[in-house]
């Protein structure tokens, strides 16, 4: 591997801490919407929410109808309404991973290019983005609902490294998704960085992770 010039971060619970952000979405969906229930109640509902959002690797479409379909309502609520709240209230609940703005202005400071490349609709990216004030950081923002490429396809980390003027071989990437980000990445010829979260570890995966951290404030002494 080259000297490292380039780095490129995931978004989704690497910078932005998505544990946090839709636990206090559901939180508040559960206050405003299911208020009649007692606390213990409403707190099985909101873990029962998080559990069905699977960290959000299911269709948001279906996870609402199957939400307007259980949940306890006193009032039933339809599947386009959850929908309507959740995109005008879910990015207000917001908040960056533990260190991350830190680690993005060490690496700037250092003079490492930053990239970032994120699954997901441009608008609700964008939105993520600029509310959690990140994109100042980086040459170079690739969102697969704009480029009609998703991690793990090679395709969208050769458009990064081409956006950042880089080679894979001088480039390292960061993300919590073992298959999406560290395999994906691997495979375009990227050294990968797992910040370990919720997902275990694939051993049949034919490509490993060149460090792995639990917290973002490690890659100071890995850089």
């Amino acid at each position: 591997m080259k000297e490292v010039q380039a780095i490129l971060f995931d978004l989704d619970n690497t910078l932005m801490d998505r544990d946090h952000t839709f636990r206090s979405f559901s939180t508040q969906f559960v206050q405003d919407f299911l208020g009649h229930l007692e606390a213990e109640e409403a707190q099985k509902v909101v873990e029962d929410m998080i559990h069905r959002d699977a960290d959000g690797y299911r269709d948001k479409d279906g996870f609402f109808v199957e939400l307007s379909e259980v949940l306890p309502w006193e009032t039933p609520v339809m599947a386009e309404h959850i929908r309507a709240y959740y995109d005008a209230s879910y990015i207000n609940h917001g908040a960056t991973m533990k260190d991350a703005v830190d680690v993005l202005k060490y690496c700037k400071e250092r003079g490492y290019i930053l990239g970032l490349v994120t699954n997901g609709k441009v608008d609700i990216q964008n939105t993520k983005i600029d509310t959690l004030a990140l994109r100042e950081y980086f040459k170079a923002i690739v969102i697969s609902g704009e480029v009609e490429i998703a991690k793990p396809n090679s395709k969208i980390y050769q458009l990064a490294l081409d956006r950042l003027g880089v080679t894979a071989d001088q480039t390292l990437f960061i993300g919590d998704h073992p298959v999406n980000d560290i395999w994906g990445a691997g495979k375009a010829g990227l050294q990968g960085i797992w910040l370990q979260r919720k997902h275990a570890w694939d051993e049949q995966l034919d490509i490993q992770p060149w460090k792995i951290i639990c917290e973002l404030n490690e890659l100071k002494s890995i850089l």
